[in-house]
């Protein structure tokens, strides 16, 4: 039998539509969340209760799995448990020791959002969360692992502004993205070799949706060639 995909967050707004699409696409799927509810998620994932916050919960939920997608929702307190500090960068260093506790090499797909680069933005003022973001996205890229870091811009429910998508990488770009579209491009890099090693910005824009992702991630530049605020991805 395969080994299993987890979503951490997977009983959230976006986890649930990642679950999903793995499951639709024949995957084993672990959802790790504070609170997991099957009414909400396909027959037959498992269901693991465990917190970023808190490492050793993520350890059994994390044990074995080929792949890791990170989908937590912030908070934006200031400190404490609901920090972005705590869940974007710690939570993220916590998942990261777990998933390679047996010496294991996830492919690891951490959602974060446009505009960590820009810490003058009105939202970095929610506990420093762009900040914070970026440092999750630090550890990911320092890991080791394979990975793939997916930069949604604004998140909407459908795909008000187009069913096509765009690439985009100097997170200088303005727009939305609908969560199904995010929920494709996670599932997505986990199947596509050339996702792995790179960062980049996600964007709905008029069109079809594409069938094929290949060409869309093959034309990105790989994150050893690129530079986030002065450091080196």
């Amino acid at each position: 039998m395969q080994n299993p995909i987890a979503v951490v967050g997977g009983a959230g707004r976006l986890g649930t539509r990642v679950t999903r699409r793995l499951t639709e696409q024949g995957h084993r799927v672990r959802v790790v969340s504070r609170r997991p509810q099957s009414g909400r998620l396909p027959l037959g994932v498992e269901l693991h209760r465990a917190d970023v916050r808190y490492a050793d919960s993520l350890t059994p939920a994390l044990r074995g799995c080929a792949g890791v997608v990170f989908t937590v929702e912030p908070g934006t307190a200031d400190s404490g448990p609901d920090s972005p500090e705590t869940t974007m960068h710690d939570g993220v260093r916590n998942v990261l020791a777990a998933a390679t506790a047996q010496g294991e090499r996830p492919h690891v797909v951490l959602v974060s959002q446009i505009f960590v680069t820009r810490r003058e933005h009105p939202m970095n003022s929610y506990g420093r969360l762009l900040d914070w973001r970026l440092r999750g996205e630090d550890a990911v890229r320092a890991s080791g692992l394979p990975y793939t870091v997916i930069r949604p811009s604004w998140l909407t429910d459908d795909a008000f502004a187009g069913a096509g998508v765009r690439l985009e990488q100097d997170d200088r770009g303005d727009g939305w993205v609908s969560r199904g579209a995010v929920a494709e491009a996670c599932v997505q890099a986990l199947r596509v070799p050339e996702a792995v090693g790179k960062t980049f910005e996600l964007y709905n824009e008029p069109g079809e949706a594409p069938h094929d992702w290949s060409p869309l991630y093959r034309r990105l530049t790989p994150d050893r060639l690129l530079a986030w605020s002065g450091r080196v991805g």
